[in-house]
């Protein structure tokens, strides 16, 4: 039986590799992106399995339309599409803020609801949200972007709850340091890259092939009993604060009991 996927904000960067695993497992993809001609072009260099259609994630009609152009109901969700809007808080336009949290949570919430009313009549399925380790942990200067990735990872949990009787899972996964599309520009920097990778406990930055890898899995029956969950993907770096803070050999013996 074919399988279909819809994968947002596949253009470019981690959408199109996702868009690309996903036909390499078997998947017809229905690459979705704002940017019309550039979806187009990413769908054409996958193949025939793909194909691209420019839809804006965060205009409830255009995602109606572009849903009830499916040729039968999506067996995965991938919600990728996401701006950034960086800053400091007390100078961030009020302008930019809602950019954000309408095409990173309005647009997720809207794809999601619309698919999922499909995928309940069909029996069910896989809704995958990406959220960031911005949704987990606050970060300095990050503007709206961590409140409407961490609103991504609330929504994540609700609607596996709300949609479980539907036979639909939802799952959440948060990409960590990630050298590609939209953190080129800051890892265009060397040193900048050389100590944000030795920030992570792996040693390395993650790639777009890292988080397609987690993606596929949570879309898939090798996750058939995961729901409501949020995968970080970051190399163990949001679990490593104590890591970084110097601590004297001479505690190493603390607690232990005298031979």
């Amino acid at each position: 039986m074919t399988k279909w996927a819809v994968v947002t904000g596949a253009a470019h960067g981690i959408g199109a590799v996702i868009a690309e695993h996903a036909v390499k497992e078997g998947y017809r993809v229905a690459a979705w992106d704002v940017d019309g001609p550039a979806v187009e072009q990413t769908a054409r260099d996958i193949g025939e399995a793909c194909v691209g259609s420019a839809v804006d994630v965060s205009d409830e009609e255009a995602v109606r339309e572009a849903a009830a152009r499916l040729p039968q109901a999506p067996h995965l969700v991938v919600n990728n599409a996401g701006i950034v809007r960086f800053g400091p808080l007390l100078d961030l336009p009020v302008t930019e803020w809602e950019a954000a949290l309408r095409v990173n949570l309005t647009g997720t919430f809207l794809v999601a609801r619309t698919l999922a009313k499909v995928m309940a009549e069909a029996g069910g399925g896989a809704i995958v949200n990406l959220a960031s380790i911005n949704g987990i942990a606050a970060a300095p200067h990050a503007g709206a972007y961590s409140a409407s990735k961490a609103g991504v990872v609330r929504l994540t949990e609700h609607m596996a709850m709300e949609w479980a009787r539907h036979g639909i899972r939802v799952n959440c996964v948060a990409p960590g340091l990630i050298h590609a599309g939209m953190s080129d520009a800051i890892y265009a920097d060397p040193e900048v890259r050389r100590v944000r990778e030795g920030a992570v406990p792996l040693g390395r930055l993650g790639s777009a092939e890292d988080i397609a890898a987690a993606v596929l899995f949570l879309g898939s029956e090798k996750s058939a009993y995961v729901s409501g969950q949020t995968l970080a993907v970051d190399g163990g770096l949001i679990k490593s604060t104590l890591a970084s803070l110097p601590r004297p050999a001479s505690v190493d013996s603390v607690g232990f009991a005298e031979a």
